[in-house]
């Protein structure tokens, strides 16, 4: 796969955050792997947060599994979607991150890539398939993946 579009602009010291909207993603009807997700996430620059949001419904195997890939894994009661969000947000004023990349199919989160915009950190969304996609979300980033 070929290298991000900040990548290429900014060199390889590109530091990329990663939020992974599990519930959203992780579903079989779009055979999406950890592994992909990461590797999506990379070829923008150096993963410096890795992080995968699972409700308290989610198997141990997928959290054990998320921890395997080197995910900090943030299990919640609450909704993921908030959770999300709110640290993504954060992460936009108290993380040295250059690339915000929120894998999801949601369009709640938006309004993070809006501000991340703002700020000026590249944004970048990842599609879990064609029919999993948020066009809002898409057309809000700098730049944007569906996987296949």
């Amino acid at each position: 796969m070929a290298m991000g579009w900040l990548s290429r602009r900014l060199g390889s010291k590109t530091r990329v955050g990663l939020f992974v909207d599990g519930p959203n993603v992780l579903r079989d009807e779009f055979e999406v792997d950890l592994e992909d997700l990461r590797e999506c996430g990379s070829e923008q620059g150096t993963l410096a947060v890795t992080r995968l949001y699972l409700d308290e419904n989610a198997p141990a195997g997928l959290i054990q599994a998320g921890e395997a890939h080197g995910f900090d894994v943030r299990v919640t009661s609450g909704d993921v979607d908030v959770k999300l969000a709110v640290e993504a947000t954060a992460s936009v004023f108290e993380s040295d991150l250059d690339v915000l990349a929120i894998a999801s199919r949601d369009t709640d989160f938006k309004p993070v890539i809006e501000l991340a915009n703002r700020t000026g950190i590249g944004t970048f969304a990842i599609a879990p398939g064609e029919h999993g996609r948020s066009d809002a979300l898409v057309r809000a980033a700098d730049d944007a993946v569906v996987l296949d």
